[in-house]
């Protein structure tokens, strides 16, 4: 059985052994024993759970998992069951994968420069055997960027926050996993968040096509440094969410830098109608000063949220807790 320094000082020339024993693989029949994932399959599983939430699947959901769930299980010649398996095994919820798989995604997780560096490993042992981009799509952008893996929506994090969010899961998890030390528990959590921010920004960037809703801003860059221009941000903060909160796209919205501050802070809010209401101080600062008139008069700040056709609408109850809250609040 692979061991963490399988993982994580695993070597092309194995890697790409262990490939072509994966194109070797024949289909097991439905119902039959899966063979053990080898460590290329297992690491491609854990780059490919910062897009997908094995979670929103169960059992007899498997078969609608996202991409890149699907091809992969085509590739390893598996059921989509058995690929976000493999992501829960990584991630702690199942106790029936190895210790060591759990260590090793604690630590890539914690370090996406180091996973970003095996992910590019792994594609480049699956080219140099023949497995090309239809069979294995460079699903995280990497191959052609020589950047470091950028987890994004982090800046909302903040330390003390997630802190405080992960301390009582340690210790719930040390009851039930006791296999796990407390290290590897807390960095794996810690990276649960990170990870499940990277998720939530994600998504909500795509739901709103990579353009800020307040002004329309749109940047003609690939995907990756697009990411770096706009922010993905909640409208009721991170801080003050339930968890199932912390995951809502609904619960998001796209902005250019500007603009999302003065939403953050509270210059700016979005009723039902999702028409934008500006606060007071500022309106009065756009009609006297040029600059603030450059980046709050109308145009550029749309009367309603710019939101694509087919986007989904953030849920009104974010939008009624922002105004409550925090524009409410920064007027008086």
């Amino acid at each position: 059985m692979p061991d963490l320094h399988d993982y994580l000082d695993l070597r092309l020339t194995e890697a790409c052994e262990q490939w072509r024993s994966i194109l070797n693989r024949k289909p097991v029949a439905k119902g039959s024993k899966q063979v053990d994932f080898v460590p290329v399959e297992t690491l491609t599983c854990l780059a490919a759970s910062l897009l997908v939430n094995h979670r929103q699947y169960g059992g007899s959901t498997a078969h609608r998992a996202v991409e890149p769930v699907p091809t992969l299980a085509r590739l390893f010649r598996r059921p989509n069951s058995s690929v976000l398996a493999k992501m829960a095994n990584l991630d702690g919820s199942r106790r029936n994968g190895a210790k060591h798989e759990v260590q090793v995604a604690a630590q890539l997780l914690a370090e996406p420069g180091q996973l970003g560096a095996v992910y590019r490993l792994l594609l480049t042992a699956a080219r140099s055997v023949g497995i090309g981009p239809d069979a294995l799509p460079d699903f995280l952008g990497l191959a052609d960027d020589d950047s470091d893996l950028l987890l994004i929506g982090q800046r909302e994090l903040d330390e003390s926050d997630v802190v405080a969010a992960v301390r009582p899961a340690v210790d719930v998890w040390r009851a039930s996993r006791d296999d796990l030390d407390e290290r590897t528990t807390e960095r794996l959590l810690m990276a649960a968040v990170r990870v499940g921010q990277h998720r939530f920004a994600s998504e909500v960037l795509r739901n709103h096509r990579h353009q800020c809703v307040f002004c329309g801003l749109s940047v003609s860059l690939p995907e990756k440094r697009a990411a770096r221009m706009l922010v993905a941000s909640h409208i009721k903060p991170w801080r003050a969410c339930s968890h199932a909160e912390r995951l809502d796209a609904r619960n998001g919205l796209t902005a250019c830098p500007t603009h999302d501050v003065a939403f953050d802070t509270g210059l700016l809010t979005v009723n039902g109608g999702l028409r934008i209401h500006v606060k007071p101080a500022l309106a009065a600062a756009v009609e006297t000063d040029p600059a603030t008139r450059a980046a709050f008069g109308r145009p550029p700040l749309a009367e309603r949220l710019l939101l694509p056709d087919g986007a989904q609408p953030p849920h009104t109850k974010y939008l009624a807790w922002h105004r409550q809250h925090i524009f409410e609040e920064a007027t008086h």
